[in-house]
């Protein structure tokens, strides 16, 4: 099913940006030079064990659970969505919350995970997250079943969040009756190069400094040999060759970006890979950070809209933001097709 007709179906028209929000870096940029004015809400603190991975046993992963707004149609909740966050990011990073909100108003439960050493979870556990973190997030998804209660669980990724839930089906950890993915990588080493390419050197910066911060906070601190290697870092594939691929048991950076990209099993699938759930990809064509051409190499039983503009997770829209209502819309649609 091509994008128009898809977005015809959710009654949905194209994306077209906001002023002055034009073109793909001001669509990436808004959250962070005019973030959305949002509710306070109550949420409720859960931590979550984590699974025993490379990193050692122990530790937890805090999560906040968003009940549905009280003005929101309807009882009990229509169902309970996980939502995980980005690279350097966090439960309380804008688009997670604003996305949150947009289903809190329709009557969807929402729980906002913190990946290992994210945000205010940062105490809970030593290490960092990877793209592939299965074994990590494998309680909190059990759990998370169990907070569903009878209803459906259904799942949201921002950026590398929907690659670690993508892996994580694949895995076999989530059993999920719905997932979506936006402005998700799907092959690590494109992506990586893409970021380091000399238009983007601000922004890898920006996303380096993020994440040399990260570490920095970890439990115990870094030896000084490492604090040196850390700052004299100038890349996200450097970050992820001296970091991520060692604490995750990769031989290599490489080898962690072939064997933490989904596209591959996507595309042949590998003996006795669980079935994906209905699965939304979400993918701006002027993407600055993430390829276009994994999302171009999808088709059938995954459910791809493609926007010509929009940026990475922007698609700042007259009346808000667009992905969202893609997403609340195509849920919305799953739990009509479950009866």
């Amino acid at each position: 099913m091509s994008s128009q007709a898809l977005l015809e179906r959710l009654g949905l028209q194209p994306f077209r940006p906001r002023p002055p929000w034009w073109g793909p870096d001001l669509q990436t940029l808004r959250d962070t030079l005019r973030p959305d004015v949002l509710p306070q809400r109550e949420s409720t603190p859960i931590e979550f064990p984590l699974g025993p991975s490379s990193q050692g046993e122990g530790g937890s992963l805090l999560a906040w659970l968003d009940p549905p707004a009280p003005e929101a149609p309807g009882g009990r909740p229509r169902a309970l969505v996980l939502l995980l966050h980005g690279l350097g990011g966090s439960s309380q990073a804008e688009g997670v919350r604003r996305l949150g909100w947009c289903l809190n108003r329709a009557g969807f439960a929402v729980l906002r995970l913190n990946m290992r050493g994210a945000g205010e979870g940062r105490a809970l556990a030593s290490g960092t997250y990877a793209a592939r973190c299965s074994t990590d997030l494998a309680p909190a998804l059990g759990r998370a079943r169990e907070l569903a209660v009878d209803g459906p669980l259904l799942a949201v990724g921002l950026s590398l969040g929907g690659t670690v839930l993508l892996n994580a089906v694949l895995d076999g950890v989530a059993q999920l009756e719905g997932l979506a993915l936006v402005s998700s990588p799907l092959d690590l080493a494109h992506c990586s190069a893409t970021i380091s390419s000399p238009r983007n050197r601000l922004y890898e910066r920006w996303l380096l400094e993020r994440l040399r911060q990260q570490t920095l906070n970890d439990g115990p601190r870094p030896d000084e040999v490492l604090v040196e290697r850390l700052r004299r870092l100038n890349s996200i594939r450097g970050f992820d060759s001296l970091i991520t691929a060692p604490r995750w048991g990769y031989a290599s950076v490489d080898a962690y970006y072939r064997q933490a990209s989904p596209l591959p099993r996507l595309l042949q699938p590998e003996p006795g890979q669980p079935p994906l759930p209905p699965t939304l990809v979400v993918q701006a064509l002027d993407d600055p950070w993430v390829p276009a051409a994994g999302a171009l190499a999808l088709g059938p039983p995954l459910e791809v809209v493609l926007s010509p503009g929009g940026g990475h997770n922007g698609f700042h829209a007259p009346g808000g933001c667009w992905s969202d209502q893609l997403v609340l819309r195509w849920l919305g649609e799953r739990l009509s097709a479950a009866g």
